[in-house]
């Protein structure tokens, strides 16, 4: 295989079968340069509907539409080499019941060419899940804290704690009985995360859950450092871009204001050289 050949992604049932393997690896994408970084080193991609806060300046995703996952698909798509692609499906896309999650989550995978979509809820979704994956569209749950739900949550708040564990639970095994391939843990305790990877028969992705989760996802934004809103607990910057772009940023508009950019060598003559740039 020559390295341009285009190698074979990993589908639902290729991440079914990773469970209690070597960990997964996951990041949010929006845009297909960050897609094309992010493809060698990652198992899936997910466009998550959390481009609603890190790029459109929205206060939570509850406003992010089907028109915006799509686009916003379409160019992380054009980004994947090797990585499988999973889609959010927007709030109100699909709680209605299940043929309007089939028609929208058809629509997604159809006009994107994503792997999979991710929905959430756990027992109220498990009908859903069921229909939607007897007709041929994967599905990877999402329980605990689901952000489209945090009017009713009262925030972002840790879900699964004291009373809430066995609901939680419930929850898992829900999606994991009606055919979800995986299902994302946020923000639940350690121990409880644990125990759910230990009895469910799909691959527990964490996001503020546990190390012993069969993967890990984060928003790629958050761990980068360019979003700086706020910071969750669970997130680990492994870098300081936003730090770094402002202080290029205002390095450029020093120099446009004192003339030292452009420079001669960006900038053109009035005459083509004998040899070297035009």
């Amino acid at each position: 295989m020559s390295a341009t050949a285009r190698k074979k992604a990993p589908n639902a049932e290729d991440i079914r079968a990773r469970k209690g393997g070597q960990p997964l690896v996951s990041l949010t994408a929006y845009t297909t340069p960050m897609a094309q970084v992010m493809d060698p080193h990652c198992d899936f991609v997910l466009v998550g509907d959390s481009v609603g806060m890190v790029l459109h300046g929205l206060t939570s995703t509850l406003g992010v539409t089907m028109e915006m996952m799509i686009l916003h698909g379409q160019a992380v798509a054009r980004g994947l080499n090797g990585a499988m692609m999973v889609i959010d499906m927007p709030f109100a896309s699909y709680e209605e019941g299940p043929t309007q999650a089939f028609r929208n989550a058809a629509r997604l995978m159809a006009e994107t060419g994503a792997g999979a979509v991710k929905l959430e809820g756990g027992v109220e979704m498990a009908e859903t899940i069921r229909f939607l994956t007897k007709r041929g569209i994967p599905v990877m749950a999402h329980i605990g804290l689901t952000p489209q739900s945090i009017n009713t949550l009262g925030g972002y708040k840790v879900q699964g704690r004291d009373a809430q564990a066995d609901a939680v639970l419930a929850d898992a095994h829900a999606v994991s009985d009606a055919g979800a391939f995986s299902v994302v843990l946020e923000k639940v305790p350690q121990v409880l995360a644990d125990q759910i990877t230990a009895e469910v028969a799909i691959p527990t992705i964490g996001i503020g859950a546990s190390a012993g989760c069969d993967g890990q996802i984060l928003v790629v934004d958050d761990m980068l450092g360019f979003f700086t809103a706020f910071k969750p607990k669970f997130v680990k910057r492994y870098a300081d871009l936003g730090a770094q772009a402002d202080s290029a940023i205002a390095q450029y508009a020093a120099e446009v204001r004192d003339r030292s950019f452009p420079a001669a060598e960006h900038v053109f003559a009035d005459t083509v050289p004998a040899k070297g740039n035009t």
